[in-house]
């Protein structure tokens, strides 16, 4: 029998790492059957977009004059970065959106999850998570231009934002200028939470490109102190697929910052909101 993670309830910071690995252990095989099911698709679509774009850029900076010349338009470059970047957005936000609604499936249902709802949530607010994503992403590019320091200020809350887009069921401008309120007075907790947990992810996706880099210096002779570059060449089939295989790996441990920002939204929802606490005094004597 796998334990049951209660999300609605006060964490601090060492509950808020167990527990998020405590839900990826113990929902592995449902949370990510679910998961390809509704995201495979375009996260292979994603995988062979950078697979070709990673193909056509090394034949475009080769270092072998005669290849440079017989190399594909730029145009061609553009076109192909242009669908990767798409479909990254794309399995990007549907990767996000679907670790929250398989979270609130989770939590509504006292660990049940319900596949059909889950993909009904995740299409039906697709729109709203990319208009989310733009405000986030212009206010926090925009900080980060002054100092870095306000850039960082405003990623505190507004990460959370998406997950109150969700479980607040809040529109896109509403979930961005509640999640303010909700940090408010607990700024550094939060803090020190994603920190935590982004330095934990960050690790470990430089873990998985580590042989896809050591590879490319060693064909580059950087390792060994002689570069050929009169033949070197970007194009590289081994390169590529190691590649590929780094960037899936940081893609899916994207999905450990995202459980963890669950579980903070939910501290936090404790702390403002008793959420959780006027549930469980409702449900107290209810039988099945």
């Amino acid at each position: 029998m796998k334990s049951y993670i209660e999300f609605k309830k006060k964490r601090d910071l060492g509950e808020i790492l167990s527990d998020t690995f405590a839900f990826i252990r113990n929902e592995f095989k449902p949370f990510f059957r679910t998961y390809f099911k509704i995201v495979g698709p375009y996260l292979v679509v994603m995988l062979i977009c950078y697979g070709l774009y990673m193909y056509r850029f090394g034949n475009l900076i080769s270092f072998n004059l005669e290849r440079s010349e017989q190399s594909l338009d730029g145009l061609v470059l553009i076109f192909v970065g242009l669908a990767f970047l798409t479909s990254i957005i794309t399995a990007y936000v549907l990767s996000q959106a679907t670790t929250l609604f398989y979270i609130k499936s989770y939590a509504n249902n006292n660990g049940n999850i319900d596949f059909e709802e889950i993909k009904k949530g995740v299409y039906e607010t697709f729109w709203q998570f990319i208009g989310l994503g733009i405000l986030v992403g212009i206010c926090v590019g925009t900080g980060l231009m002054f100092c870095l320091i306000p850039g960082i200020y405003l990623y505190v809350p507004l990460i959370l934002s998406f997950s109150i887009l969700v479980f607040d069921r809040k529109g896109a401008t509403d979930a961005f200028s509640y999640s303010f309120t909700l940090v408010r007075n607990y700024w550094w907790h939060t803090f020190a939470s994603l920190f935590v947990v982004g330095l934990i992810v960050t690790v470990a996706g430089y873990a998985f490109s580590l042989p896809g880099t050591i590879y490319t210096y060693a064909r580059m002779g950087i390792l060994s102190g002689e570069i050929d570059a009169e033949n070197f060449t970007m194009i590289d089939p081994i390169g590529i697929l190691l590649g590929i295989v780094g960037t899936l790996a940081q893609f899916l441990l994207n999905i450990i910052s995202v459980v963890a920002s669950v579980l903070i939204y939910f501290d936090l929802n404790e702390k403002k909101n008793f959420t959780g606490t006027y549930e469980r005094i409702k449900n107290l004597g209810a039988t099945e």
